[in-house]
């Protein structure tokens, strides 16, 4: 029962800091192409791993900086908007699945492009 109370507040969570990034006023933040993965809050609600997909890798270190920069005003923004005792502490990690995905994708069309050349 409580792991599905955690689940809808990690979705929450994640809803609420992907609207916030837009809203973000940091240059290292807002050049970027910068996605919410996911979010896993411990079962205390203390902490909450927010896991960062950004698709330019050169851009990824600065984003992150200017994440972490301002994790204070995310995290007092999230205690505004979300009804909870604690306001978890937000733990930044950056999250490379999108950029391998693209990566994947663009290497089975070129797969696909190859066959069909040979067949020719």
């Amino acid at each position: 029962m409580a792991s599905n109370r955690i689940g809808r507040i990690n979705e929450e969570i994640q809803r609420e800091l992907a609207e916030l990034l837009r809203n973000l006023k940091d240059p290292r933040v807002t050049g970027a192409m910068v996605s919410v993965t996911g979010v896993q809050a411990t079962p205390d609600l203390r902490y909450a791993k927010v896991r960062i997909s950004v698709l330019e890798q050169e851009k990824a270190k600065d984003v992150m900086k200017g994440l972490k920069s301002a994790g204070g005003w995310l995290r007092r923004e999230l205690g505004s908007r979300l009804q909870l005792r604690y306001t978890p502490e937000l733990v930044f990690e950056e999250d490379d699945s999108i950029r391998y995905g693209a990566h994947m994708s663009e290497l089975l069309s070129k797969l696909n492009t190859g066959d069909s050349n040979e067949d020719a």
